[in-house]
Parts: C-alpha cells; structure tokens; sequence
C-alpha cells in the first residue's frame, strides 16, 4: 500500500499554514506588495495610525490603476483582517505607541517571493562549489577520526599555500565571471534576507511563553514557584530548540566576537566595492548588504527586548500578588479575567458589551468624620474695600446685547410667521426678516434651539444658506447654516 495518505495528510498541515494561506488568497499579489512597500527589511514596526494611512493610500492608487483584486475597506479594517489571518501583530511599545509588526509567517511568504524575483540559475558553478566547501567545511568540525582531520588541514593549508605562493610569484589573479558573481550576491541576500523572519519566530516563541506562564498563573493549577521554574527552564532551553534559537545564539556570538564582527564588515564592504558590483547589484541589494550588521544587532534587541517583556511581566504578577486577600474573590477575578481572554479572541473588531457608565446609587447614611471644634473656630476674614475700582456703570440694555440669545422673542417670531398668511419658505428667510436686535450671531443658536422644540417643524437638510448677522457694534458677519424649511399654511395650500 503507497503512503499517499499519509502524505496528503502532511501537505494538508503545510498548505494550512498562514504563510502558505497568504500566498493561495485571491488578493496575494496586493497583500504581498503591500507589505512589502510598508515593511521594507530595515522597518521592523510601524505605528498603528500610520500604517492605517499607508494601507488606504496603497489600495486607493491599486484602484485607480485597475489592479485587479484590490480588497475593499478602510486601512484599519485591513490590517485588523490581516491580524486575524496571523500576518500582522499588533503590540505597544514601552512609550505606549501601538505598532504593527509583521509575523514570522508574512516574512516568510515575502522571502518566498523576493527568491522567486531574482533572476538566477539553479544549479551553477558557484552553487556546486559553495556545496563541497560546506560539506568539506563540515566534515572536517564534526570528524571523529583525529587523522582525518589532520589529512583534511593538510590538504587546505596546501591548496591555501599554492595560491598564495602563485600570488606572490607575481601570476595574475583569476578572473570570475559574472554568472559566478551573480550566483555568489544571490546566495548571501538570501541568507541576509532570512534573518529577519528567524528573529521573528524566535520573538513569538517568547510571546506564546508569556502567554502560557500567565495562564497558569490565572488557573492556578501549579504552584507559583513552579511555574517560575518552568519558565526559567523553557527560557534556557528556547534558543537552542529551535532553527531560529540558533541562529539566535549565533548572532549573539557574533556580536560578542569583535575581531569576527569586523572581519564581517570589511568582508561586506570588499564585495560592495568590487568592479563588477555596481553593475550586478541593485540599490536596494547594495543597501540590504550594507546593513547586515545593523539588521543583526535590531533582530537581538527585538528578540531580547520580548524576553524582558516576558521576564517583567512575570516579575509584576509575583510583587503583586497578595497570599493573604481573600480566596473567593481572587477566583472570580481570575475567572473574569480568563473570560475576557477567551472572549476577546473570538469576538469581532465591531463586538461590543453594554455596560452602565455610572453605577447605580447606594443608599447610605451620612456619616460624619469631622466634629466641631470650639478651639479651632475662626472669624471670618474680613472684606476688602473695593469701592475704589467700582467699574463703569453699564446699562440693562448693554447687558443684554451681551448676554445670550432673546428666545422670548425669537419664539414668538417664528410662531408668528407661521400663523402669518405668507410666510417665510426657510428659517433663513425668517432671519433676515428680524430686527437688527435679533440678529445678533448668538440668536442663531437660539432661532436653531426654538425651531427644533416648536412641533411641526421638520429637521434641518442637506443643504446650506447664508445668514448674515449684525452685531452690538453695527459689523455684520455671514455664516453658512443648515437649512430648515417652514411649511405653508393648510387654508394657502387649499
């Protein structure tokens, strides 16, 4: 019997998989371009509002374009969608700006694609031979035959002293040909372009263990001690478990070897400024060379920085926690709080609880915690005379040009014009139609105020016309309201 089945099975687990469900979506092409114009390699996070902008312009210019597949909503709506689909991760910094960081799943897929962009051969002189130098590289770390190894030193150290005796002996050196170089830059962008996405996987290795440690605290199944040791015990076993933990600890060493982190530099910058460089590499490819190193460094202070988010969290829970309050409602608050979790991941970016705003009132009695006090009792301080800087005297009628609107008034114009055989078509209308005491800025409000409580009236529209008011001092000023129509008379109609 053939193992199809059982291969079905594990392509089944591969192709349900959020890198490969992001490459097999109708959209791809838009989602994929999207990231990659947003997420360049030397941008790990961006920050929530602006990535909401981006997004919108992106997809609005994909529009105008006629790109087809575009998805439709607005740049959050997008992104809360792509968070779902475990390609973005929302997170808050230590300053409390909210960011969007893409996961290790999204830079896979873009590694997947920026590989199939490049334009090189398969198989080719310089593959072949990067493959014996890393197997005879290999053999010679892991041997266990002492005289094996000492064979395979002798023979490189030979090799090594031949081309440097040819050197030196004044023979020219050998020229490579551009098939060769473009076969070598393809290679290393492709290991530098796999950083980014091992550090991200490492990083969510962390965030699922912060996870996993504070819900054994909230059930409460282990000891806390337990559950510290169990996390110092992941923690030291995490970066070697792994792929991406190794490449981790290797990054780690590198940074920590000084001699090994400039030979590294000067290796970069002599293959930036070979002669055939600037014709085989692009810009953005003499860019991401040039900055190998500054990717290393960002990728280990991320990967460290959700580590000591992990161990301050931890460190937080276990100052905070109080043995000695009370058992019955320590279980309810962990039972509210794992409830919020739970509901939280299968509730929607729309979901929503009722919930009172101000609790209801609580009938107490009032207590005193202040008795009088003879000993303390002062006099009141006496007033100061003030009859010096009395102000000027100011009439009722400058007063009221100051005050609010005259709503007295401004209702019995408009019941007036509406029990009037030909009245005004709008409250606009009406408006100009008042005395100069009337038209005062404020009396808009009040007009506005008086028409929305007079019954028959309806709202205001769409539209917009001109009031133009006149103030205390004679200067006049237009303004743009909305329109509210007065209806007719029922004897006009007829």
């Amino acid at each position: 019997m053939s193992q199809i089945v059982g291969e079905i099975a594990r392509v089944s687990g591969a192709f349900d998989q959020p890198t490969l469900r992001l490459l097999h979506r109708a959209d791809a092409r838009v989602v994929i371009a999207v990231f990659r114009s947003a997420f360049p390699r030397d941008v790990r996070s961006v920050p929530a509002a602006q990535l909401h902008g981006m997004v919108e312009t992106y997809t609005a210019e994909l529009r105008s374009a006629q790109v087809p597949s575009v998805p439709d909503g607005t740049g959050r709506e997008l992104c809360l969608r792509w968070m779902h689909g475990q390609w973005l991760v929302r997170s808050i910094e230590d300053d409390g700006t909210e960011v969007y960081t893409l996961t290790s799943h999204a830079r896979d897929a873009l590694e997947l694609v920026a590989g199939l962009m490049r334009e090189r051969a398969h198989l080719s002189e310089h593959r072949v031979a990067t493959i014996v130098s890393a197997a005879r590289r290999f053999n010679t770390e892991v041997n266990p035959d002492r005289w094996a190894r000492l064979e395979i030193l002798d023979k490189e150290i030979a090799r090594l002293q031949a081309d440097k005796d040819r050197l030196l002996a004044g023979e020219e050196v050998a020229e490579v040909s551009d098939d060769y170089m473009l076969e070598g830059y393809g290679e290393l962008l492709a290991l530098v372009a796999g950083l980014p996405g091992d550090f991200a996987r490492v990083e969510e290795a962390f965030t699922s263990l912060r996870g996993q440690i504070l819900a054994s605290f909230r059930q409460e199944e282990r000891p806390a001690g337990a559950v510290v040791d169990d996390y110092l015990r992941r923690v030291e076993n995490l970066t070697k478990a792994t792929a991406e933990g190794r490449a981790f600890e290797g990054a780690f060493t590198l940074l920590r070897d000084d001699e090994l982190l400039v030979q590294m530099t000067e290796d970069l910058q002599a293959l930036l400024t070979h002669p055939k460089a600037q014709e085989i590499l692009g810009s953005d490819d003499r860019r991401e060379l040039r900055g190998t190193v500054s990717l290393i460094r960002r990728g280990m202070e991320s990967v460290l920085n959700q580590r000591t988010r992990v161990t301050r969290a931890l460190r937080e829970y276990i100052t905070t926690h109080n043995v000695a309050r009370d058992r019955e409602l320590d279980a309810t608050l962990r039972q509210l709080d794992a409830e919020l979790q739970d509901w939280l991941g299968r509730s929607g970016p729309r979901a929503h609880v009722e919930l009172a705003l101000i609790p209801g009132q609580i009938e107490l009695d009032h207590l005193r915690e202040r008795f009088h006090n003879p000993a303390e009792e002062r006099p009141a301080p006496g007033l100061r005379d003030v009859s010096a800087e009395r102000p000027e005297e100011v009439s009722l009628r400058e007063l009221r040009e100051l005050g609010g609107p005259n709503l007295g008034r401004l209702r019995h114009a408009v019941r007036e014009a509406l029990e009037s055989g030909t009245p005004a078509a709008s409250l606009g209308e009406l408006f100009a139609g008042l005395d100069d005491s009337l038209r005062r800025p404020v009396e808009i409000l009040g007009l506005l105020h008086v028409a929305a409580n007079t019954p028959g009236l309806p709202p205001p529209g769409e539209g917009r016309e001109s009031y133009v008011t006149v103030r205390p001092d004679g200067t006049r000023r237009e303004f743009l309201v909305p329109v509210v129509p007065l209806p007719a008379r029922k004897d006009q109609k007829a």
